[in-house]
């Protein structure tokens, strides 16, 4: 079988929607749909201003935490932590195994070893570029 390969340069996001019906569709049929819930966290100083936030979604019985940004002016105050607890929560209350993210080595694997979070994945420094390391917690199981 012959195939064209080319690169769509549509920004809509309407290729990749069509894409990940694919790969959903797949799952389904096996029994394993992914049926993700969004989670959107919003932190806000005194002043109203921004202070950070998170974006996730459930995965096969994770909370995948695709981005959690700080501003400048806030970071060490507690914001990225608060943050997280609030993503925790959410994960336990959906009985979600755990927790998984990643981010790069000049970013915060400090912070979230310190959160109890394990390594669980690293990426080679390539070219010059950071390594990207994954990180996951586990839940204990709830109580009888």
């Amino acid at each position: 079988m012959t195939v064209d390969i080319s690169v769509i340069t549509d920004t809509s996001g309407e290729f990749a929607d069509t894409i990940e019906a694919i790969i959903d569709g797949t799952a389904a049929k096996l029994g394993l749909p992914f049926e993700p819930e969004q989670l959107q966290l919003k932190a806000c100083g005194v002043d109203g201003e921004l202070a950070g936030g998170l974006t996730a979604h459930t995965v096969q019985g994770w909370l995948f935490i695709k981005l959690l940004g700080i501003a400048e002016g806030q970071r060490g105050s507690g914001t990225g932590r608060a943050l997280l607890a609030g993503a925790e929560d959410f994960a336990r209350q959906k009985n979600l195994a755990g927790v998984y993210l990643d981010t790069f080595e000049f970013q915060a694997p400090r912070f979230y070893k310190g959160l109890g979070y394990s390594e669980c994945g690293r990426l080679p420094a390539v070219e010059g570029a950071k390594q990207r390391i994954w990180f996951a917690k586990t839940f204990d199981p709830p109580q009888a």
